[in-house]
């Protein structure tokens, strides 16, 4: 008797334990609002990381950085610093493909620098990608570095691996439109990398006929292995979509099943992949999914285990119906666990890209939670809103909880950030999305913004806007401008101090410059965009079109303590150490455009002023 008291105080007590868990992750969550990020911004979700935090142990970088492109070209990241809780927006990339596909992604070197990866949408043999000059700080990044390659290029994931820490090894859609994989050096003083081992495709799907397009997402155990999920093609193009799970083992080079029998040696053979009868005979370990629907995949993770967690879909024929699924290595086999109907497609385009669900993302401290992207109905009608699952061990679904509410417009392509010491450390698109890409189709493309949970850092300045009414010599400064810039005459110097001057290289260039005591400093980014897509058919043709120059365009320079910045539009655009500088006969003798308004200050803003 006394013994059974005790057995159901316990389980009282553990009922009341995770009772109040509950709780307090509801309060968590339904008492927190959204902070945006950018206004402007869309990610696909087969490029990652899109975001990373990274903290080191000495304590002197604790920071999160997290990457988009805007409809206008434009590769973007946010830098937030938790130390001193400040944030920056960088302008990576002007002029680019205006596609979402082309979303960046974040590696820290070993060194601590941060390295961003970005590509175009299949259509150019090549990765981009630029180093940071300081330890964790995207603020200092350095030239843009071109990666050639023998095959197209969408999709770049980097990872380095401690079990052969002197390399990265990327992952991407290259040959053949197949997953693959190849070994970088890590970048030396100059930013320079080489491939030394690869690139190679891992695997062939479906005899690798014509229009077959396997879709990967990778994770890494941070050692040894780089697990892979990835499907027989895109759902549109077949009815039946199996989806496989492998792993890369960076010791053997060798392709495995989960059980760790070797599949192929990647050097030697690319591992064949079907959904035919003998293949499932004979490779039954490699199947996550092989049910008779059109399945897509949104992510993968490693649980406290070590098993691999997929963040699956289900889509029917006529692909109408979306049905979400958290999908679990149990040890012995897969764990399908039914969340939710995600209705059909999120975006307001009727007639393309069906299986375009709202998102899925997995938490990155507890792989049974599952953040997912569905219609719910509110004030604005039926939105996309954002809610959370978590399911047991055992598979069922013992939470569901509304995160988002009442939205005006749709929330979605959800991503957990690993690492982030915030419990909040959730991010997703927030927005109109009409296509993955500007033409003249749906010029509209992907009209999003991205918001999160994390608290954004904003320090009420208390620095004055002090106006100086006279040239003087000053050592600290801000100079701010519009311009309205003369078409037939736009390039050429615009300003001009006695120790420096800001211009715009001649075309076919068409970048900003900095000449600082005789010395040209230029700009990664051209001085336009890429809004002349808007004129052009829909298609991933490898174009590079004239860019659009500015009509109008906003230009902020400010010095203070060695740091020479410049804004673009109130993006970062370059940083330049530059010891004693000081602002002396500000002159616009040379510029052919108009000066809409131009004001110097005494004191050197911070971007948060500029913006605002």
């Amino acid at each position: 008797m006394i013994g059974l008291m005790k057995s159901k105080k316990i389980i009282l007590k553990s009922i009341l334990s995770l009772a109040l868990t509950l709780v307090s992750t509801f309060t968590s969550f339904a008492q927190t609002q959204p902070n945006t990020i950018t206004e402007e911004g869309a990610w696909c979700w087969f490029a990652d990381p899109r975001a990373v935090s990274y903290k080191n142990n000495s304590g002197t970088i604790d920071a999160t950085y997290i990457g988009y492109i805007d409809v206008h070209g434009n590769i973007k990241a946010t830098q937030i610093n938790h130390l001193n809780n400040t944030t920056n927006e960088v302008l990576v990339r002007s002029y680019f493909q205006p596609d979402d596909h082309n979303n960046p992604t974040f590696l820290v070197l070993p060194d601590e620098r941060v390295m961003i990866f970005y590509s175009r949408h299949t259509d150019e043999a090549c990765f981009y990608y630029r180093v940071s000059k300081k330890p964790g700080d995207i603020t200092s990044l350095g030239k843009e570095v071109r990666l050639e390659t023998k095959n197209n290029t969408t999709y770049p994931s980097p990872f380095i691996l401690s079990d052969d820490p002197e390399h990265i090894y990327l992952c991407w859609r290259g040959i053949n439109w197949h997953p693959t994989i190849a070994r970088l050096t890590i970048p030396d003083e100059k930013d320079n990398v080489k491939f030394d081992w690869g690139p190679y495709q891992m695997v062939k799907s479906l005899s690798g006929r014509g229009g077959v397009r396997p879709y990967a997402k990778y994770v890494s155990n941070g050692k040894d292995k780089i697990y892979m999920a990835y499907t027989a093609t895109h759902p549109d193009n077949n009815s039946t979509n199996y989806i496989y799970f492998n792993y890369f083992d960076v010791n053997s080079k060798s392709l495995k099943n989960i059980n760790g029998k070797m599949l192929s040696k990647v050097s030697d053979n690319t591992f064949d992949v079907d959904m035919s009868q003998e293949y499932k005979n004979n490779y039954p370990l490699t199947i996550v999914d092989d049910s008779n629907k059109r399945n897509w995949l949104w992510e993968v993770d490693i649980d406290q285990k070590g098993f691999p967690v997929i963040a699956t879909v289900r889509i029917n024929e006529d692909k109408s119906s979306h049905n979400y699924y958290h999908t679990k290595w149990n040890g012995k086999a897969w764990q399908q666990v039914f969340l939710t109907n995600a209705g059909g497609h999120f975006h307001q385009s009727p007639n393309i890209e069906k299986c375009y669900s709202g998102g899925m993302a997995i938490d990155k401290e507890n792989s049974n939670i599952m953040y997912v992207s569905k219609p719910v109905k509110g004030k604005y009608g039926e939105v996309y809103e954002l809610v959370k699952y978590q399911v047991s061990d055992t598979g069922e679904v013992m939470l569901e909880e509304q995160l988002t509410f009442d939205s005006e417009k749709g929330n979605s392509r959800p991503f957990m950030i690993k690492n982030n010491t915030s419990k909040l450390s959730l991010l997703w698109m927030y927005g109109d999305y009409y296509d993955w890409i500007v033409s003249k189709t749906r010029p509209e493309g992907y009209a999003t913004g991205i918001r999160t949970f994390i608290e954004i850092p904003y320090k009420q300045s208390k620095t004055k806007k002090k106006l100086v009414k006279k040239n003087k010599t000053l050592k600290a400064f801000t100079i701010t401008m519009e311009l309205q810039m003369d078409d037939e005459n736009y390039d050429g110097e615009i300003l001009n101090s006695k120790y420096f001057s800001y211009g715009i290289a001649k075309n076919p260039s068409m970048k900003p410059y900095l000449k600082i005591n005789g010395k040209k400093y230029i700009s990664t980014n051209i001085f336009g965009s890429s809004d002349v897509w808007k004129q052009k058919n829909r298609s991933t043709s490898g174009d590079w079109y004239t860019p659009s120059k500015f009509d109008k365009v906003q230009i902020t320079i400010t010095y203070n303590k060695g740091r020479l910045i410049t804004y673009i539009n109130g993006l970062i655009d370059q940083v330049i150490t530059v010891n004693s500088l000081t602002l002396k006969d500000l002159v616009f003798q040379n510029f052919k455009g108009k000066v809409v308004g131009c004001k110097v200050y005494k004191k050197a803003w911070s971007q948060q002023m500029i913006k605002n």
